[in-house]
């Protein structure tokens, strides 16, 4: 069936006869729809199921204006994004109206002039929930033409109009989000001045452009981003704007490991037309940089650490991984944990640092966090692991310097040297029966892991060797023993 291209077929058709329903009462009905079909809400968005989601749902309900306050990369801009799936599949509007005109309810003077002339001949188009969605970017230079209107006198001089004719309006972005949703990321960025114009619309439901006695009754959902947070001293939410938005919703990072290990995964480019294996313990590593940053009093807290760093250093470490299968003709192209230290060039931008921090240097703040975050995963998977032969092969004076990029025959080749190094791939799920480039790449963690806890040490010129804290140790314990023994001679 086609769709109806004139309000003459539009009613023919069986459309109601009067106005689409108001945006926020659409809104509401398309999620309790939805919650009684317990079918899932905000597609892409994880780790909020039990904490955000259920707040937007209430503010919804509730027909609120919503502002979501979170520190970057917490998936504020794509949670508005998906409030669309809460719109209506199409609903009709008087085709070329800049402002998406119900055609039972027209405000513009263009699409009244049209109906009165046309009649049940006016064209009628349909708008899909994209075309629904506005958003904008608030910077400094955003100026209240840009989100209300003004005047044009371009537009006057060709039309021959006077210049208070409703025909010469300019309409800004919110008379063009007309009977969708519209949304303004980094609220504070915007000057106060142009706050003071979101006033109406937010209390009354109406604007008023520049210069025209005539009130705009927009129909509207306006949601809004901010840092909760004001590091970068951008600006503030002037407080009678903050009092007119219905309901303010804090997000988070992912809660848990897997949480976020969920959401790298789903977000991280790793499709790269190569057979890969990225093996779990590596995508915790890499997850556990980001939580590591996030307790670390090197980072600034105020900034945050975005969910994008674990993403872009997984892209990272499986671009290094695939260089190497590429240069020794390897596959499947399996990502190590020094591919993770490989990474630190898409890491060190995704932090603000501390005094300390700038004294130590991102790069050094960087490989601090890498080591805990396998330390951490090692525990996991070998914290009660026997490895006293592994580690007795460095402390009576063994060495191990692996190549970035050796092949994987070259490293199993070195790692069969250490005593029982390669028994323990089982407890990351690696078996001896496993391609080379895997079981490399697992015994290899062992290594690090045990670096990460300080069980063994690293040399620039040996690579692995006998931990200095253990020779330490150990030195004290001769000295004593050499006490004791003098003791008793005497």
């Amino acid at each position: 069936m086609t769709e109806p291209r004139t309000l003459g077929e539009l009613k023919r058709g069986g459309a109601p006869a009067g106005p689409s329903p108001k945006v926020k009462d659409e809104m509401r009905a398309n999620l309790l729809r939805k919650l009684a079909a317990k079918e899932g809400l905000f597609p892409g968005i994880l780790g909020y199921d039990e904490t955000v989601v259920p707040r937007v749902v209430n503010a919804v309900l509730s027909r609120h204006n919503m502002i979501l306050l979170g520190l970057r990369g917490q998936a504020k801009s794509r949670l508005l994004r998906s409030l669309t799936t809460l719109l209506d599949p199409k609903i009709p509007a008087i085709a070329g109206c800049e402002i998406h005109d119900d055609p039972f309810r027209p405000l513009c003077k263009r699409c009244r002039d049209l109906m009165a002339e046309r009649g049940d001949e006016t064209p009628i188009a349909f708008l899909t929930p994209d075309d629904r969605y506005v958003e904008k970017l608030a910077t400094p230079d955003v100026t209240i033409a840009d989100i209300i209107g003004d005047v044009d006198p371009i537009r006057a001089a060709r039309g021959g109009h006077d210049l208070g004719s409703e025909l010469t309006m300019h309409y800004g972005l919110l008379p063009r989000a007309h009977r969708g949703i519209f949304a303004l990321n980094e609220l504070p960025d915007l000057a106060g001045r142009i706050q003071v114009g979101l006033f109406n619309i937010l209390q009354e439901g109406d604007v008023q452009i520049k210069g025209y006695p005539i009130r705009l009754p927009l129909d509207l959902c306006l949601v809004f981003t901010a840092n909760p947070e004001d590091y970068t001293a951008r600006g503030k939410i002037i407080t009678p704007l903050k009092d007119r938005i219905g309901s303010e919703v804090r997000t988070h990072y992912p809660a848990t490991l897997e949480q976020g290990v969920a959401i790298t995964q789903q977000e991280a480019w790793t499709e790269r037309g190569v057979e890969l294996r990225i093996p779990r313990f590596v995508r915790e590593v890499a997850e556990g940089v980001a939580f590591a940053a996030r307790r670390d009093k090197k980072i600034d807290k105020r900034s945050g650490v975005s969910q994008r760093l674990p993403i872009t250093v997984l892209e990272n470490a499986v671009s290094n991984a695939e260089r190497r299968g590429l240069l020794k003709g390897e596959a499947p192209v399996v990502p190590r944990v020094s591919d993770i230290y490989s990474a630190i060039p898409s890491l060190t931008g995704k932090f603000e640092l501390e005094y300390e921090g700038e004294l130590m240097g991102a790069e050094n703040v960087a490989r601090e966090m890498i080591r805990e975050a396998v330390a951490e995963t090692f525990s996991v998977y070998l914290g009660s692991a026997d490895l006293k032969s592994v580690v007795g092969y460095f402390e009576a004076g063994g060495s191990l310097k692996l190549e970035e990029d050796a092949s994987s025959a070259d490293l199993l080749a070195q790692l069969k040297r250490v005593p029982g190094l390669l028994d323990h791939t089982a407890s990351v799920a690696v078996g001896k029966s496993d391609p080379a480039p895997l079981l490399a790449a697992a015994g290899e963690f062992v290594l690090e892991g045990l670096y990460g806890q300080k069980k063994i040490g690293r040399s620039e010129d040996r690579g692995f060797v006998a931990p200095e804290r253990r020779e330490t140790e150990l030195d004290l314990e001769r000295l004593e023993r050499l006490r004791r023994m003098k003791k008793q001679v005497n």
